[in-house]
């Protein structure tokens, strides 16, 4: 394999500093997010990104799992997915813990949560009682399996959601076993998902007067939703198609090859013009009349034949030949990346994709910038993911208790 290049780091991106004072389109919406781990981080960080207040109610003793994710000894998760986000830790155990919660909420716009279902009504603060406080209240309720059906009190972690979705059964080689992704997709997804819900919610409360609502977040919905319309050809055809790597059961060619060099090639051959350029480019212009290869079709059927060519013509050449030859002839062709190589990639830098923040701990860290990209009322990375409890004092006198209420609660570890 090829030797890794590590970027000049300094050379190609400036440390970009927090701007608390930016003025973004949310500002103005209090949100209190008390889930913990993924996906309620994930609708919360969209809102956060673009002027939301992110109040994170947090354990006292050990705050959100997710600064347990650590790498290196550090919390790189929370770094990323807390930032522009405020945090208040509340015993909710405790009464008093509790009573804060319903405070908060009566000043908030929405609320997040991610217990298991009929949790919150345990506690003694459902949406029944949310809303008698504060009728304009959204509440986000984030769970695996959603808020009804028998599967609403399974633990809905995210890996068996893609397991049951058909998401896994779908990824990998037929060969193999099923793979399930090497991240928190269901989460990025539901958490996507309920940012968008957010916003219609709001709109209703803000633009016609309306109520408060809840939002049934299931993780299972969202990541069958991205499937498309496997159902639909399950009805018409009865048949459970197999794995197929990095093929499609669509269109062909569409795979990653190897180069030479060891690297790869990802191509997508989608349509039909893209088919043709790419035959040509490979010197096999004949396999456009042939019969095997003439429609999208003929090349998903005669699969492995259609895609014999090319493999081997990206085979004989370095990645850098391929893409020459690729881009030469407007071939939709793009080289496999790692993180290393990504992260140094011109376009990557000129878009400043990857934005480079100041950090106590490890001096800078890059993470993604704000998505999306708006012209006219852009998000803003205002300040850094906070420590546990960093926001208590600021928050909680915000409704009313004096310091030594606080400092009591603090005493009484309610706090």
């Amino acid at each position: 394999m090829n030797a890794r290049v590590k970027p000049a780091h300094d050379a190609w991106r400036e440390m970009r500093p927090f701007r608390p004072d930016a003025n973004c389109p949310l500002e103005g919406i209090r949100v209190l997010d008390l889930s913990r781990l993924v996906a309620g981080n994930m609708v919360s960080l969209q809102l956060a990104d673009f002027g939301a207040e992110v109040i994170k109610i947090e354990d006292p003793r050990k705050g959100d799992p997710l600064r347990d994710w650590r790498t290196n000894g550090i919390s790189v998760h929370w770094k990323v997915y807390a930032r522009n986000k405020k945090s208040v830790t509340l015993n909710l155990r405790a009464p008093e813990g509790l009573a804060l919660v319903r405070k908060l909420a009566a000043t908030a716009h929405v609320l997040i949560e991610n217990f298991r279902p009929g949790t919150l009504e345990e506690m003694g603060i459902g949406p029944d009682v949310l809303h008698a406080d504060n009728p304009k209240l959204v509440i986000v309720r984030v769970s695996g399996w959603g808020q009804d059906g028998p599967y609403r009190e399974k633990p809905g972690f995210g890996s068996l959601v893609e397991g049951i979705s058909t998401f896994a059964a779908k990824n990998g080689f037929a060969d193999r076993p099923p793979v399930l992704p090497p991240l928190a997709l269901a989460d990025m997804i539901a958490g996507l998902y309920g940012a968008m819900a957010v916003m219609i919610a709001l709109r209703e409360v803000e633009q016609k007067g309306g109520k408060g609502q809840v939002i049934d977040l299931s993780l299972l919905d969202p990541i069958f939703s991205i499937l498309g319309p496997e159902a639909a050809i399950y009805q018409l055809t009865h048949r459970i198609e197999p794995r197929v790597g990095s093929r499609s059961n669509n269109t062909a060619p569409r795979n990653v090859y190897e180069t030479k060099d060891g690297r790869f090639i990802a191509i997508s051959a989608s349509i039909q013009s893209m088919a043709e350029r790419l035959f040509r480019a490979i010197g096999r212009p004949d396999m456009i009349d042939d019969p095997r290869f003439r429609t999208n079709t003929d090349r998903v059927r005669n699969i492995d034949e259609a895609e014999r060519p090319v493999a081997e013509f990206i085979k004989a050449r370095t990645l850098a030949e391929g893409l020459s030859v690729f881009e030469a002839a407007e071939v939709t062709a793009a080289p496999v990346y790692d993180i290393d190589q990504f992260i140094a990639d011109p376009h990557v830098q000129a878009r400043q994709i990857v934005t480079d923040l100041p950090d106590a701990e490890m001096g800078s860290v890059p993470m993604h910038a704000v998505v999306p990209r708006l012209s006219g009322t852009p998000g803003e990375i205002r300040h850094p993911a906070p420590a546990l409890g960093e926001h208590n004092d600021a928050i909680l006198g915000t409704l009313g208790l004096s310091p030594a209420e606080i400092a009591d609660l603090r005493k009484r570890k309610v706090i």
